[in-house]
């Protein structure tokens, strides 16, 4: 305590660091007027999120395009929390509750909630193989290793059928290949044939594994690639039919157990895809850990590639380690 001169006692001990910030933005005039360019852009981002199924098709797929980066959009709400506190915006603080709240009841279940178990009868594994492999040999022994039951290979140039053939023979038995698109077991198939997904070459293929626990129908399919073009926005109009078609073809299988294996070109989220998502699961949101994005491998940002399964239980779902493709292999495991 010092004199002012006057009679009266200053008290010149430092206050803790959290306690004067306190007080100066309590006294700050301005911290609910700045910051409303922040908080707009919360809002916007939260009705993104909230009401993505209404941003229309129309118009370059912008809706198709929306839902399959749609877990990317929460990256902007840590992005916008620092300029909030750089600003010290109370008003962009409160705002930014609302994406992370929706944010968090949309996706906050892949990342908190353990959903892998143990178990299962079948493990599965899928992968685009990349045409421009240069090292599909490798590739092979990487995908043998995994120990899956039934491996399903997309993008598979005719010059590298006989490279996979030789090099997986070993460890499954049973394969079979029509166009771009292969299936290898551990256990016998039959009923193989091509499925028309309306591409003008086979890029899709129905086969049935007889397991120990039973039969179970496969599909491996190759989607039509997608493309963000400036002048025609997101082209998928090819995409598009060929999973209505391929959805078809599922609906319509008398075996009851289905898997479907394959680079789908597109996510859970997106709703062109609704033909194939509306009647299977995926294996990655019922029982996998995290969003388990597969492309591109370098810097996975989505997950197009796609285990999805009807009257079977997914048991645990995951993405195996990367190879020379462009693609991650992902993989699961399911009950029978």
């Amino acid at each position: 305590m010092t004199d002012t001169g006057n009679g009266e006692a200053r008290d010149d001990r430092p206050r803790p660091r959290f306690r004067s910030l306190g007080l100066r933005l309590r006294h700050d005039p301005g911290i609910w007027r700045r910051g409303i360019v922040l908080a707009l852009c919360a809002v916007l981002i939260t009705l993104l999120m909230a009401f993505h199924a209404e941003i229309p098709n129309r118009v370059g797929n912008l809706g198709s395009l929306t839902e399959t980066f749609l877990p990317w959009l929460g990256v902007f709400v840590p992005l916008l929390l620092v300029l909030a506190l750089m600003r010290r915006s109370a008003t962009a603080l409160i705002a930014l509750l609302l994406p992370a709240v929706v944010w968090l009841n949309l996706f906050g279940g892949l990342l908190l909630d353990d959903k892998s178990g143990a178990g299962g009868d079948l493990t599965v594994a899928s992968h685009n193989v990349n045409a421009d492999n240069p090292h599909p040999e490798d590739t092979a022994r990487e995908l043998a290793a995994s120990g899956a039951d039934v491996v399903a290979l997309e993008e598979l140039a005719p010059h590298m059928v006989g490279v996979y053939e030789k090099a997986l023979a070993d460890a499954y038995p049973h394969h079979a290949v029509e166009g771009t698109v292969g299936v290898w077991s551990k256990h016998p198939l039959h009923g193989t044939r091509p499925v028309d997904i309306k591409m003008g070459w086979t890029r899709a293929l129905r086969s049935v594994v007889s397991t120990p626990q039973g039969e179970v129908a496969v599909y491996v399919a190759h989607l039509p690639s997608v493309r963000v073009r400036m002048d025609s926005g997101f082209t998928a109009g090819q995409r598009d039919g060929s999973a209505d078609h391929l959805g078809e073809a599922i609906a319509g299988e008398p075996v009851k157990r289905v898997i479907l294996l394959g680079d789908l070109n597109g996510t859970m989220n997106d709703r062109s895809l609704k033909a194939v998502t509306s009647q299977m699961r995926s294996t990655q949101g019922a029982a996998g850990d995290g969003f388990g994005f597969s492309w591109p491998a370098a810097f996975p940002m989505a997950r197009i590639d796609q285990i999805m399964v009807k009257g079977v239980e997914p048991v645990s779902s995951w993405t195996l380690p990367r190879t020379d493709s462009d693609h991650l292999p992902v993989a699961a495991r399911v009950r029978l």
